[in-house]
């Protein structure tokens, strides 16, 4: 079993890679980790977006936004890996901490947070690493529950 455990945590190391590149803003790092073999269409859903599918449009993807934005910083919590044979699967929620647009030039605007639900599928190359196949965010709607929740005493 512990292979098993080794994978996973080799799955867990190249998913916090994912997002230290977006943290540093670093395409060069980002186009290592994505798959990158033939008849292996990636896709990527940012929260929001449309379904992204091939290796140009997801690195594209993620090449504007490092671009447009100032500082992230991503905080995983809830992180479960699951692998099976060449495929892995982790969930994990994002809490995204971001600079908004600042009022005068070099300056950080004010903090944002945000949480966003990820699903990113890892698939093992035939050297034996890591790429992330597919990557899904959907944004987190903080205080909904609780709202309906508020003075509705019915059953």
């Amino acid at each position: 079993m512990s292979t098993a455990r080794t994978e996973s945590e080799r799955v867990e190391l190249a998913n916090t890679a994912l997002y230290e590149a977006v943290e540093r803003g670093d395409t060069a790092a980002m186009e290592q980790l994505w798959l990158n073999e033939p008849g292996a269409e990636v896709s990527c859903v940012h929260p929001g977006w449309p379904v992204l599918r091939g290796r140009s449009e997801v690195l594209r993807s993620y090449a504007l936004i490092m671009a447009s934005t100032d500082y992230i910083q991503f905080f995983l919590t809830d992180v479960e890996v699951s692998v099976t044979g060449d495929t892995a699967l982790v969930t994990c929620t994002e809490n995204i901490l971001s600079g908004a647009p600042a009022e005068n030039e070099g300056e950080l605007g004010p903090l944002v947070g945000q949480l966003v639900v990820a699903t990113n599928v890892f698939r093992r190359t035939a050297g034996g690493e890591w790429k992330v196949w597919s990557h899904h965010g959907s944004p987190v709607l903080a205080g909904e529950e609780d709202e309906e929740d508020d003075g509705d005493e019915s059953p």
